[in-house]
């Protein structure tokens, strides 16, 4: 299967060059998607000659995550994986993120800090205790499991590709899209994956933004799964 690895960088000039070169080692195709950086991210990009995509203006992860999407769409890619440009994420892991959607037994499969193994990476208390408080909640509206709920490290089939590139939140992307897609009858699964701290910069969603994030995250839960129709 042709597979393409969406690499989303805004101010990352001090690991980006490292994550391409993990991911050139892979040999899967890849795009990284520049966010409207006001760093170096661009420049390094151009000068190494990285196959990227510039937007102008920061339009957010949920903009810069879709723009790869249209871009593997339009491509005919059959899997497309999402991973973080700031060197949290572990290139090892692609080949068994992409296994269960090659043997078709998923449509979607989460690299997770909390199932079977945990990650040495932990993030904070409260943002784990988050987490927790969405996964009970989406296992409540839909029956569906997902333990790490927040992971950015992920990969889907062609059919998750395809909507994707029409409709694709701009915040809260992951447990949102996690949400919708387990209404809609996807099959999602969950595979062990060990994350690392980032070296450089910080997270945007931190401990001070947690109690907004929980709370506007929960609430769209719930517009969503009492809205009408599946999308």
């Amino acid at each position: 299967m042709k597979v393409l690895v969406i690499i989303p960088c805004y101010n990352e000039e001090k690991t980006i060059l490292q994550t391409v070169e993990k991911i050139k080692g892979t040999n899967y195709d890849y795009i990284v998607i520049n966010d409207g950086s006001k760093d170096n991210s661009l420049k390094i990009l151009e000068a190494n000659k990285i196959n990227h995509l510039n937007l102008p203006n920061n339009i957010g992860i949920g903009g810069a995550v879709q723009t790869g999407y249209k871009y593997a769409y339009k491509n005919n890619y059959d899997i497309a994986v999402q991973f973080d440009g700031d060197g949290q994420h572990n290139e090892k892991y692609i080949k068994n993120i992409i296994k269960s959607i090659e043997q078709e037994e998923a449509n979607m499969v989460i690299g997770s800090r909390f199932v079977w193994e945990e990650s040495d990476f932990k993030s904070t208390k409260l943002r784990r205790i988050g987490i927790t408080i969405l996964s009970k909640l989406l296992k409540i509206l839909t029956k569906y499991t997902i333990k790490d709920m927040t992971s950015g490290f992920r990969a889907v089939d062609r059919s998750i590709i395809e909507i994707f590139q029409k409709d694709y939140p701009d915040e809260f992307p992951e447990p949102v899209t996690n949400l919708s897609l387990a209404k809609r009858g996807f099959k999602i699964k969950e595979i062990p994956v060990k994350m690392q701290y980032r070296k450089h910069g910080k997270s945007s969603i931190n401990s001070i933004k947690s109690a907004y994030y929980m709370f506007n995250v929960i609430l769209l839960f719930l517009i969503i799964s009492f809205s009408k129709g599946d999308d």
